[in-house]
């Protein structure tokens, strides 16, 4: 695990070393997945690298979690590529203004933890969703055609692209050998990659090459469009841009945008803590400096960001140990798109695409479902299905409004009282956190609120025979929890009664404190 600058008692020299090094390797992660963001989300490619600007260098100054880094993220492409359909490229402004605020308010109110509580069958089943509809709209890239407007359209018309191929005219078969060569290079690297080479990204690797052979063999295809300057891709909105869409629906959808924003950003967060052993994150400052940055998006036409667990994971293996790293990646990519735009009009749109076709599938993990099911039974693993239903068959957020309304249809039998009571006691050679009454999303707040306080090792003793109900969510947590615990040093002893102990999310906690 990385830890934090303090506590490597490495030189201030070999910090930036570090931190540089981890730079450059999350700049080339970072570069074919902000194009190829922003063409899935249906808008110019500049527009993801903007995002992917201000992600670095502004919310990376800002962050409330150092190590991770923020850009354009999929989860959100489904989602914008809907509301340039529907209301043009020129209400990204004003919805990201709006969203933005949103998510600065919720980050001064303290709500960050709030966002932590929705169910991982809600989240895993929105990001499986989200992958299923970037996979069978860029698959249509990869022939050189256009996205359909629906996930149903574009299931509807794989069988159209197919015909394409041996129907049509010669760009299609080249974008599709461009798409091809990507996607096989991209999996091979990454399968047979020398390990003196790991951390050279294997989507640089697939869109490098399939870039040389298009150049090389002069094939007819749709390359990359982007301006010779950057800045003249900025777009600020106007006011009258602004109160000129303000009506109920525009603004339920930027309050969509900054709900999933935040909840995919904060999931990431916890995941990057548990990859590093250094400083926790702030929640509620993260999401300030997420609103900060999707409101700057917003003044300028760009792209949605969120954190990214895809370049955070890379910053960290790459032995990050500040937000330098994710400062200096937003450098590079300034420099990058400044200097060199002649070079980005050589990479086929259909390169992109088979990035995109890989990272969509990749979102679309059974393991998760699996997971629940096995230890959690039928019900998550029925909201995970629904969600992802209606995310593909509707929108976005009728499938994340679906899956917390099933949450909450679990908690009907106990809704007079789902109060839950978190005491920590603390002794000379023992902290014991008791709790009593229900665990549930509910109160995943306050559980949150004394799990991170928590000093990392000694022992702690973790006493549920007061609980009356532990839900999946709340089970994960704490299972998450025991994990990172015992992995920096922790005792944790967990103390249920045998009856807890025949219950599948007691058997969860008791699988986590074993491993």
């Amino acid at each position: 695990m990385s830890s934090s600058a303090g506590e490597t008692g490495l030189s201030r020299q070999n910090i930036f070393v570090r931190d540089f090094t981890a730079s450059i390797v999350v700049f080339l992660v970072a570069m074919p997945l902000c194009m190829g963001i922003a063409i899935a989300s249906g808008v110019p490619p500049e527009k993801g690298l903007i995002t992917g600007i201000i992600g670095g260098i502004i919310v990376g100054a800002l962050a409330g979690s150092p190590l991770q880094v923020s850009g354009p993220a999929a989860g959100l492409a489904v989602i914008v590529f809907e509301l340039v359909r529907q209301y043009g490229i020129a209400a990204l402004g004003p919805m990201l203004l709006i969203a933005g605020g949103f998510q600065f308010i919720a980050g001064a109110a303290r709500l960050g933890g709030w966002f932590r509580a929705i169910s991982p069958a809600v989240v895993h089943g929105m990001l499986a969703g989200i992958g299923i509809l970037i996979f069978i709209g860029q698959f249509h890239v990869l022939f050189d055609d256009l996205p359909r407007p629906s996930g149903v359209e574009n299931l509807l018309a794989i069988p159209v692209s197919l015909f394409r191929l041996f129907t049509e005219a010669h760009s299609t078969a080249s974008a599709f050998a461009a798409g091809i060569i990507t996607i096989v290079s991209m999996l091979a690297w990454e399968r047979f990659r020398p390990k003196t080479l790991r951390l050279i990204p294997g989507a640089l690797v697939g869109v490098v090459l399939a870039t040389l052979a298009a150049f090389f063999l002069q094939l007819d295809l749709t390359r990359v469009d982007v301006p010779e300057s950057i800045f003249a891709s900025l777009a600020v909105p106007t006011f009258a841009d602004v109160t000129g869409l303000l009506s109920p629906q525009f603004i339920a959808t930027a309050l969509a945008i900054a709900f999933i924003a935040s909840a995919e950003t904060l999931i990431s967060a916890a995941a990057v803590d548990r990859m590093h052993d250094g400083v926790r994150t702030d929640y509620n400052k993260e999401l300030r400096a997420q609103g900060i940055g999707n409101f700057l998006c917003g003044a300028v036409g760009a792209l949605p960001m969120t954190g990214v667990i895809v370049r955070s994971s890379a910053n960290i293996q790459a032995g990050a140990l500040t937000r330098a790293s994710a400062i200096m990646h937003g450098v590079w990519i300034l420099g990058f798109v400044m200097l060199l735009p002649w070079l980005m009009r050589e990479i086929p749109m259909a390169s992109l695409a088979g990035v995109l076709v890989v990272t969509g599938w990749r979102l679309v993990s059974l393991d998760h479902v699996r997971h629940l099911y096995h230890h959690y039974g039928v019900m998550p693993a029925l909201i995970w299905a629904s969600t992802l239903f209606m995310v593909v068959t509707t929108d976005l957020l009728t499938g994340v409004l679906t899956g917390l309304v099933l949450s909450m249809l679990e908690l009907l039998p106990h809704v007079r009282d789902l109060k839950l009571d978190v005491n920590v006691d603390r002794k000379e050679t023992l902290i014991e956190v008791q709790l009593r009454g229900r665990a549930t999303f509910v109160g995943m707040n306050r559980l949150n609120k004394a799990l991170d306080e928590l000093p990392l090792g000694g022992h702690i003793r973790l006493n549920l025979t007061g609980v009356t109900l532990l839900d999946h969510t709340c089970a994960e947590v704490i299972a998450d929890w025991i994990q990172r615990s015992r992995k920096a040093g922790t005792r944790v002893e967990l103390v249920e009664t045998s009856e807890m102990q025949t219950s599948n999310p007691h058997r969860r906690l008791a699988e986590a404190a074993s491993l």
